[in-house]
């Protein structure tokens, strides 16, 4: 994070909760890891559910936090005119430009073996000859030294970074316990709702949540490698009663019990490793595909440096914005600078925008205290909450990560 100068005065109802010494530790080690690191392989944030609540169209400019691209190439199949993927890790929009080139240089073959089973035996010609050359010189540099992502003895792309490092435990547990990654993949192949909760109460849940489990889940460690900073973590552990793991676990018995495996792309990759061609992004569809190499890739323009920073840059007006949840961490660590962002984004924001927020909790106290505009507004003044829809899409959320999601609408 680069600290905007000169940031505004701030006027808290709610202050955010000074750091212990612990915390302190816990964002050292998560700083030294997210300095060095790409943290996200695959976006987990539902695409689909985005879609619906966004409705681009052709007059629209979206904002997006990169992560690892995938919604941004996503949200380009609604041909909107521009996607401004902005990132403050410059290692996450390396990835997204190496899709970017890969869609653009490669056949579908290729670029599904890339990114949909995670591994290529000729990546390193094809980086070289054909990828190389398109990117910019900070992704090149990154590529240049992480190629064998792609061709690794691990066997996929997804077992890489700070999340795929979690992937490989998570693979490690499975390998020591056969029978239990039998019937987790059972699930997956039920094609049946009612036939994947039954083998999620009776042979996977009994087994799965072990003390062991619970203890890894709940280590601010495990939370650091997947990109999630302990004030992040203290929001889930005021909302539950078993803390960390007791969330996960909800989160992830609703998604088992509640909403079918078939296209939940986003957890089979974590326990396989690889998409199928049945089960993946839609850019990493054919038809897809050929859409994005036919021109709509083009409209995906990469940014290094924090959202903030963009929008004091960039002269044009935005229509839509996809925040993720970096808001939690910077209320905790940097409130002023989360106040000018806000300003930014509504200084910069067409009349009428859309602005897609996820937190790790249910109703952020950021919401409350922040204070936007000369007049010092409350966002629930100068924003339209649709929590109705928000409710109502939140549910379909195949990931479920997320205790809250809300969509508002500019209204000045």
């Amino acid at each position: 994070m680069v600290m905007p100068m000169n940031a505004p005065e701030i006027h808290i109802h709610s202050a955010p909760t000074a750091p212990t010494l612990f915390d302190r530790l816990d964002q050292n080690v998560f700083n030294a890891l997210y300095a060095r690191s790409l943290v996200y392989n695959t976006c987990w944030e539902d695409p689909a559910v985005d879609r619906r609540a966004l409705r681009l169209g052709p007059d629209d400019s979206v904002m997006v936090i990169s992560s690892a691209g995938c919604n941004a190439l996503d949200y380009a199949l609604d041909k909107p005119a521009r996607i401004h993927a902005v990132d403050a890790n410059p290692r996450q929009n390396a990835l997204l430009e190496l899709k970017i080139a890969a869609i653009r240089r490669l056949e579908f073959e290729d670029f599904f073996a890339l990114f949909g089973e995670g591994y290529h035996p000729r990546f390193a010609d094809i980086y070289r000859d054909q990828l190389r050359g398109e990117l910019s010189d900070f992704a090149r540099a990154w590529w240049d030294r992480n190629v064998q992502w792609f061709t690794s003895p691990l066997g996929s792309f997804y077992y890489h970074g700070l999340s795929g490092f979690v992937a490989r435990g998570f693979r490690a547990y499975f390998r020591m316990r056969p029978k239990l990654a039998s019937d987790v993949q059972d699930m997956f192949r039920s094609g049946n709702l009612e036939d994947q909760r039954r083998l999620y109460d009776q042979r996977v849940a009994p087994v799965l949540w072990t003390p062991a489990m619970k203890w890894v889940l709940g280590r601010q460690f495990t939370m650091s490698l997947l990109g999630v900073p302990h004030p992040q973590r203290r929001l889930v552990q005021a909302q539950h009663r078993d803390g960390v793991a007791g969330f996960v676990r909800e989160a992830l018995e609703y998604v088992l019990r509640q909403l079918p495996l078939t296209d939940n792309y986003f957890w089979r990759v974590y326990v396989e490793g690889r998409y199928t061609r049945e089960c993946c992004p839609e850019y990493l569809k054919p038809d897809n595909f050929q859409a994005l190499k036919g021109g709509l890739v083009d409209r995906i323009k990469t940014h290094n440096c924090t959202v903030t920073e963009f929008l004091h840059e960039t002269k044009k007006p935005i229509s839509r914005f996809v925040l993720l949840d970096h808001m939690d961490w910077m209320s905790s660590y940097h409130p002023a600078a989360l106040v000018e962002e806000w300003n930014a984004i509504l200084g910069r924001a067409r009349a009428g925008a859309r602005i897609l927020l996820r937190s790790a909790h249910a109703d952020p106290d950021f919401l409350n205290w922040v204070r936007v505009g000369p007049g010092r507004s409350r966002l629930e003044d100068a924003l339209a909450f649709d929590r109705d829809l928000a409710a109502r899409l939140h549910t379909q959320d195949r990931v479920h990560t997320y205790a809250g999601f809300m969509i508002a609408d500019v209204t000045g």
